[in-house]
C-alpha cells in the first residue's frame, strides 16, 4: 500500500526499518562480544522442556532424552565447531590443525579427545580432564580410573548432570541462603549484571553455572553427597581468547546456609584428595602474608615487580575471602579492569590449578608442569622451536607444536611469560 502523502514511509516500510535496525543492533552486540546467548535457555533454573527431552520421537527412552546420553543431550546445544558463546565442546576430531576452539574458564572437553605422542613419549587424551559420557559426541568413560582417583564415584556414571543440576532447582534468596525452593528464579545468578542477576525480597536467582548442592540426587548415582553450592560471578563474555585480556572468574567463599567451599565441593568424590596423607597441598586456606605477598610480586621469571593493584592471573586464580556476590560481581570482569591479586585471607583452592572440564594439560591443570620451562628463547617449547633439542626432547615438547601450546595457554603470546620461563608454580612459590 502506498503511503497516502508523498514522502512519508508505509506502515509496511516502517516495520522493514525496524526489523533490519534490530537485525543490526544484534550483529552489532555480537560483534563485541557481548554474549545475547548466555543468559538464555537455562537461565538460572529449568528450562523449556522440549529443548533436552521428546515425548515422541527420543533419541534415549530413559528419560526420553534428545540425546543417547545425559551428556549427549547436554551437548546437542554445548557443542559446535567453532567457539561461541556456551559452547564446552569442539565438533569433530581433534588435530594439530584442528585444535579446540572453546576457552571457557572450565576449559574444552575437547580435549579429551587429543592424544599427544612424540617418538617414545605417549600422552593419552584422557588424562586431559573430567571423562564425561557422551557417546554421541565421541566421549566414553576414563578407562584409567575406573572410580574417581581418591574416592569411590564410578567413572562410567560420569556425566554433566553429576556435577550440574539441569533442572536447576537451586537458587540463591536475599538472604545469602541456597535454597531448593521458595522464590521463583528470575535469572541466571552467575553473571556480573547486579540488576539482573541478584535476588530481590519476592525474586531468586540462581546457583552458579546450576551446580548441584547439598541434597542433590543424580538420576544415575543416586544420591551425591554436596554440602552445598561454592559462590562465584563470571562476565557475560567468558569464552573468549585472553591474548590480550584475561577472562577473571571471581570465585568466593560464603558462608550462608547451603553454601560450601569450593574445594569442599569438588571433594565429594575426590575426598582422599583431602584426607591426611594424600593433600600434598593445602586448599580452602588463607594463603597467608608470604605467599600473597609473592603471588602479586610475580610477573614472570626473573621479574618480581608486580603490585597487588594488577597482579591477578587467570593461570592461578585465587578464592576471596568474601561471600558477597556484588564484590564478587565487581571482581568478574574480562577487559582488564578488575586485576587486584589476593591479599593473605583469600584462598587457595583445587580450581587454583585445575580447570573444571579438561585443558591442554595432564590433569586438566591450567598451565603445564611437564618440563622446567614453559618458553625457551621466547617460544612455547614446541616441536618448531629450535631450542627444544637433545636426547630428551620429545618429552620436553610432548607432540606439541607451538601453536598447540599457546592454544593450551588459551591464545597468549609467548612474549606474555619470560624470555626462558620457569613452570607457573612459581606465581605463589617464587622459586626461580
Amino acid at each position: 500500500m502506498n503511503s497516502p502523502n508523498p514522502g512519508e514511509k508505509s506502515k509496511e516500510e516502517k516495520m522493514k526499518v525496524v526489523k533490519v535496525t534490530l537485525l543490526a543492533v544484534l550483529a552489532a552486540l555480537v560483534a563485541v562480544g557481548v554474549s545475547t546467548t548466555a543468559y538464555a535457555f537455562h537461565s538460572g533454573g529449568v528450562a523449556e522442556c522440549e529443548g533436552c527431552h521428546s515425548m515422541h520421537s527420543p533419541v534415549s527412552t530413559t528419560f526420553l532424552l534428545v540425546g543417547g546420553t545425559q551428556s549427549s543431550t547436554c551437548l546437542t546445544c554445548h557443542d559446535g565447531p567453532t567457539l561461541s558463546s556456551y559452547h564446552v565442546s569442539t565438533t569433530g576430531a581433534i588435530t594439530q590443525a584442528a585444535m579446540p576452539a572453546n576457552m571457557t574458564p572450565g576449559g574444552d572437553f575437547a580435549w579429551l579427545k587429543r592424544t599427544y605422542t612424540d617418538g617414545s613419549y605417549n600422552e593419552p587424551g584422557q588424562t586431559h580432564g573430567h571423562n564425561i559420557v557422551a557417546t554421541d559426541f565421541g566421549y566414553s568413560a576414563d578407562d584409567n580410573n575406573t572410580v574417581a582417583p581418591g574416592g569411590s564415584f564410578v567413572s562410567a556414571n560420569l556425566a554433566c548432570n553429576s556435577c550440574h543440576d539441569p533442572h536447576g532447582k537451586y537458587r540463591r534468596l536475599q538472604s545469602g541462603a541456597i535454597a531448593t525452593s521458595g522464590a521463583a528464579i528470575k535469572a541466571s545468578g552467575s553473571y556480573d549484571n547486579v540488576s539482573a542477576n541478584e535476588p530481590t525480597t519476592t525474586e531468586a536467582v540462581g546457583a552458579y553455572r546450576l551446580l548441584a548442592g547439598n541434597g542433590y540426587r543424580n538420576s544415575v548415582s543416586g544420591v551425591i553427597g554436596y554440602a552445598g553450592v561454592p559462590a562465584a560471578k563470571v562476565p557475560g563474555t567468558y569464552n573468549r581468547t585472553e591474548a590480550v585480556t584475561q577472562t577473571r572468574v571471581a570465585y568466593g567463599v560464603s558462608t550462608a546456609a547451603g553454601h560450601t567451599t569450593w574445594s569442599n565441593w569438588c571433594a565429594t568424590c575426590h575426598p582422599g584428595m583431602h584426607s591426611t596423607g594424600n593433600t600434598v597441598h593445602p586448599v580452602d586456606r588463607g594463603l597467608g602474608s608470604t605467599i600473597a605477598g609473592l603471588y602479586n610480586q610475580y610477573v614472570k621469571s626473573g621479574d618480581m615487580g608486580g603490585t597487588i593493584a594488577n597482579s591477578f592471573s587467570s593461570l592461578a586464580p585465587f578464592a576471596s575471602n568474601t561471600g558477597d556476590y556484588t564484590a564478587l560481581a565487581a571482581l568478574a570482569k574480562n577487559d582488564g579492569s578488575a586485576l587486584a591479586g589476593p591479599g593473605s585471607g583469600d584462598q587457595v583452592m583445587c580450581l587454583s590449578c585445575h580447570r573444571a572440564h579438561a585443558s591442554g594439560f595432564v590433569e586438566m591443570l591450567r598451565f603445564d608442569q611437564g618440563y622446567e620451562f614453559t618458553t625457551k628463547g621466547g617460544q612455547y617449547i614446541g616441536s618448531d622451536n629450535p631450542e627444544v633439542t637433545g636426547s630428551r626432547a620429545n618429552v620436553q615438547r610432548r607432540g606439541r607444536n607451538n601453536a598447540e601450546w599457546q592454544r593450551a595457554y588459551y591464545e597468549r603470546p609467548a612474549s606474555t611469560f619470560a624470555t626462558y620461563q620457569r613452570v607457573f608454580c612459581n606465581k605463589c612459590h617464587a622459586q626461580d
